[in-house]
C-alpha cells in the first residue's frame, strides 16, 4: 500500500483518493498536517460502543504533509460517493438479495436519522461553508472527537454497511469528498442583483479579492486560452507543432522531451511589447483606494507588475524569472528573453559550460513506441527524437504536472478569513486549483463575475457578462473613478481631463436578462444559458394574472430607478449578523 501526500488547496483529489471510494480493499494512508491534531492526544474513537482506530497514530506515523481541500471541476467523485450501496441493477438482483439490500439501506437510513438532529447538521454545515474545511476537521475531528464515520452521516452521502466498517483514515477521502461537494453548493444572496448592487459592493468593500484570467489580457493582445478563437484553437488550427493535445504546449513532462516545440512558439506569448488594459487599470484603481486585498491572477504575462499593482499573486507562475530544470538555478526573466524571441533553446551556463556549442540538438537518437498517457500509442513508429543537453532553462510558469507554489496556499489561507467581497474577471474557472478559490472562500462574502460567457458551475450573486474592458470602464464611470492610461515608467496613474465616459464608445447599455441577477453587456456570448432564462421566464410570466404582472412589474421599476442604498444598507446587516454568527460558532 502506497502513502499519498496532498497539499491543501493546490492539487486535485489524486487518482488514489478516487479509488478510495470504489475500491475499498484499496486504501491509501492519508497523511494529516493540522498542527491542533498533532498537538492533541486522542482516545480511541468510539461508535455505538464500537471501537474505531483513532487518527492519532496515522499523523504520527505519516509526518506533515496537508490533507488535500482541493477537487477538479469535472470530477465524477459525487458519482463515486454512492458506489457500491445505489449503483447496483436490481434486475441483477434475486429475490432474496433485493429483500436484503432493501433492509441494509432502511437500517443505514434510520442508523444516519438518528446520528444528527437538523439543526444540529444546519449548524455544522453552516460553520463548513463559512470557515472552511482545515477549520471544520479541527473542530469536529480533533476537538470534539467525533467519529469519521459519524461526520460523513451530517452530509446528503448513503454508503454501504460494508464501507462504513472501515477505519477513520480509510473514511476520510470520502468525508473530504462529501464536503467539498457541500462547498459548491452555494446560495446566492438574494439581495444582491442589479447593477446599483454592484457599485453599493464595490463602494463599501474595503478587502476585495480580484481573481483574473486571460479575458483581462485579450485587448492587449494576448489570446486567452479556451475560447474558439483562443490559443489552444490557434494551435490546433495552425497543425505546425505536431501536438496530439494543444495543452502539450504546457505540459511539463512534453517539455522535458520536447523543449525545441515551446521555443518555437513562446515568442508569441512573450510579454514584451503588450500594454495593459482597462481591467488591468480597474484593478490598479482598486489597490490605489486601499480596497485591494489581493488580485489572484492565472496570467503569465506580468501585466499586473506593468501596471503598478504590488498586491499580486501569480498563481501560475509568469515569464519574470526562469530556472534549470537540471539544477534549479534562477535568472531573471530577461537573462533568456533574447533565445526566446530568436526561437533557441536557452541553455544553463553552468550546467552547460560551452552553451554555444549545445544550442543546436545533438544526433537524433531513436525511441520506441511510447504509450501515452490516454492509453493509446503514438501513430509514429521509431519517433526520432532529438537530445539535448541537461541544463535547459524554463520560465517559471507552472505547467501541467507541476505544482503550485506553497504561496498560493498560504495566502488563500489567509485572505479568505478577511475579504468583504469575492471580484472574478475574465476566466472561466475551469483549472484546479485556482478555480476553488470561490468555494474555499466563506459562503456569506458576495461574488460579482465579469466574464464574456456565462460560468454555469459557480452561483455568483451579480453576472456581468460581455467584454470585460467596456464592463469596468462602465463601472468606473459610474463610480467616478478614472481609469486613464497609465505613465508606464512610473506604474501610477495619470491624471486626465477626460472623464472615463469619454473613453466609452456609444455602444448599447448593458440589458438585464429576465428578472435575474445576469446583465449582458456588449460582445455577451449568454447563448442558450441566457435563452433558457428568459424562455423560463417567460412562462411564469405567462401564468401570472395580468394585475399581479403589473404590480410586480412596478415594483421593479421603482427598486431600479431609486436609490438601492437605503434597502441594501438594512439587507446588509443581515451579512453583518451572519459574520457575527460566524465567530460565535468557532
Amino acid at each position: 500500500m502506497t502513502s499519498t501526500t496532498f497539499g491543501i488547496f493546490s492539487s486535485p483529489l489524486s487518482s488514489a483518493e478516487s479509488d478510495s471510494l470504489t475500491d475499498i480493499e484499496d486504501v491509501p494512508d492519508i497523511r494529516l498536517d493540522a498542527d491542533a491534531i498533532k498537538s492533541v492526544p486522542l482516545p480511541t474513537l468510539s461508535m455505538n460502543g464500537n471501537a474505531m482506530p483513532s487518527l492519532l497514530p496515522a499523523v504520527e506515523e505519516l509526518n506533515k504533509d496537508n490533507i488535500d481541500l482541493s477537487l477538479d471541476v469535472d470530477s465524477d467523485i459525487e458519482d463515486a460517493l454512492s458506489e457500491g450501496l445505489l449503483s447496483n441493477d436490481a434486475s441483477e438482483m434475486d429475490e432474496d438479495e433485493a429483500l436484503r439490500r432493501e433492509r441494509e439501506v432502511e437500517e443505514l437510513l434510520k442508523e444516519k436519522l438518528e446520528a444528527w438532529t437538523e439543526s444540529e447538521i444546519d449548524e455544522m454545515m453552516f460553520f463548513l461553508k463559512e470557515e472552511g474545511m482545515v477549520e471544520w476537521l479541527n473542530k469536529y475531528i480533533v476537538e470534539r472527537r467525533i467519529p469519521v464515520k459519524k461526520l460523513i452521516y451530517a452530509f446528503p452521502v448513503l454508503l454501504s454497511k460494508k464501507r462504513l466498517e472501515m477505519s477513520d483514515v480509510a473514511l476520510l477521502p470520502v468525508l473530504k469528498a462529501a464536503m467539498v461537494r457541500e462547498l459548491r453548493r452555494r446560495e446566492r444572496l438574494q439581495q444582491y442583483s442589479t447593477l446599483d448592487d454592484a457599485l453599493f459592493l464595490l463602494r463599501r468593500a474595503q478587502r476585495i479579492i480580484v481573481l483574473t484570467g486571460a479575458g483581462i489580457s485579450v485587448s492587449c493582445g494576448i489570446p486567452d486560452f479556451r475560447s474558439r478563437n483562443g490559443l489552444y484553437a490557434m494551435l490546433q488550427e495552425s497543425g505546425l507543432y505536431g501536438l496530439d493535445d494543444p495543452q502539450q504546449m504546457f505540459d511539463i513532462t512534453y517539455f522535458k522531451e520536447h523543449p525545441n516545440v515551446f521555443y518555437s512558439f513562446a515568442h508569441q506569448i512573450y510579454p514584451s511589447n503588450f500594454k495593459p488594459s482597462p481591467c488591468h487599470r480597474f484593478i490598479k484603481a482598486l489597490e490605489d483606494r486601499e480596497k485591494l486585498l489581493r488580485n489572484y491572477t492565472q496570467n503569465i504575462d506580468t501585466l499586473e507588475t506593468l501596471t503598478g499593482i504590488k498586491r499580486v499573486l501569480q498563481c501560475h507562475g509568469s515569464f519574470a524569472t526562469a530556472s534549470c530544470i537540471n539544477c534549479r538555478t534562477k535568472v531573471i526573466g530577461t537573462d533568456i528573453k533574447d533565445d526566446i524571441m530568436a526561437k533557441r533553446i536557452p541553455l544553463c551556463k553552468i550546467c552547460n559550460e560551452a552553451s554555444k556549442q549545445a544550442e543546436k540538438p545533438k544526433k537524433l537518437k531513436k525511441k520506441k513506441k511510447k504509450k501515452r498517457t490516454d492509453g493509446w500509442e503514438s501513430d509514429v513508429d521509431e519517433d526520432m527524437i532529438p537530445s539535448y543537453p541537461p541544463g535547459i532553462m524554463k520560465p517559471d510558469i507552472t505547467f501541467f504536472g507541476e505544482k503550485l507554489t506553497d504561496d498560493f496556499d498560504d495566502k488563500l489561507m489567509e485572505d479568505r478569513k478577511l475579504t468583504d467581497l469575492l471580484l472574478v474577471i475574465g476566466t472561466s474557472l475551469k483549472v484546479a486549483p485556482v478555480a476553488e478559490i470561490l468555494t474555499h472562500v466563506p459562503h456569506s462574502i458576495p461574488q460579482i463575475v465579469i466574464n464574456k460567457t456565462p460560468i454555469r458551475h459557480i452561483n455568483p450573486d451579480i453576472m456581468l457578462l460581455g467584454d470585460a474592458d467596456d464592463i469596468v470602464k462602465y463601472l468606473s464611470d459610474r463610480l467616478g473613478w478614472d481609469i486613464a492610461q497609465l505613465s508606464t515608467s512610473e506604474g501610477t496613474l495619470r491624471n486626465s481631463r477626460k472623464r472615463s465616459s469619454d473613453l466609452l464608445t456609444n455602444k448599447s447599455k448593458p440589458r438585464r436578462v429576465a428578472d435575474s441577477h445576469i446583465w449582458l453587456f456588449e460582445g455577451a456570448e449568454g447563448g442558450k444559458f441566457v435563452e433558457s432564462i428568459e424562455a423560463h421566464y417567460k412562462e411564469r410570466l405567462a401564468a401570472t394574472p395580468p394585475s399581479r404582472r403589473t404590480s410586480a412589474a412596478n415594483s421593479r421599476a421603482t427598486s431600479v430607478s431609486a436609490s438601492k442604498t437605503p434597502s441594501i444598507r438594512s439587507q446588509s446587516t443581515e451579512s453583518d449578523n451572519r459574520s457575527v454568527k460566524r465567530m460565535k460558532s468557532r
